[in-house]
């Protein structure tokens, strides 16, 4: 058996249907389309929430609540996680990024309160809590808040 000698299995491949070619194709006239109603129209496809004139689920629901379009995400690094920059003197977004503690950035950094640390450390975030901050002032760190 040659490569130019393959074809393929009898019957598995079949001609494209050609609509609205005339009579003589078999597909003229009505195009496949029957005859009249909404689908033989054009533009008759309607979308897919509809639902024949009745009024659509997603509008018989109730909305409740308000969702806001301007809220901001912030990635969440906790006072405990700073552990891993011991020895460290400065901590800045690349480092974070760096050291998988945070893998998007969204809106910004965020720095919690969780955890303990037991060494200096500037940081410099986006945002911070005031116990965090706090904590690590204690320990003769400091936070700096970066804009975002």
């Amino acid at each position: 058996m040659k490569l130019e000698e393959l074809k393929p299995k009898e019957g598995s491949k079949k001609k494209r249907k050609r609509i609205g070619r005339g009579t003589g194709s078999g597909h003229g006239t009505t195009a496949t389309k029957g005859n009249k109603g909404q689908r033989a129209r054009s533009g008759g496809a309607k979308g897919k929430g509809f639902e024949g004139g009745q009024m659509p689920i997603t509008r018989r629901i109730p909305k409740r609540g308000f969702k806001n379009p301007f809220r901001k995400e912030y990635s969440i690094v906790k006072v405990g996680d700073l552990q891993i920059f011991k020895g460290k003197e400065i901590v800045e977004v690349e480092d974070f990024i760096n050291s998988g503690l945070v893998k998007k950035i969204r809106d910004g950094i965020k720095l919690l309160s969780d955890g303990e640390i037991d060494f200096p450390l500037v940081v410099k975030v986006h945002r911070a809590s005031k116990k965090a901050i706090e904590k690590i002032k204690d320990k003769g760190g400091k936070v700096e808040v970066i804009a975002s």
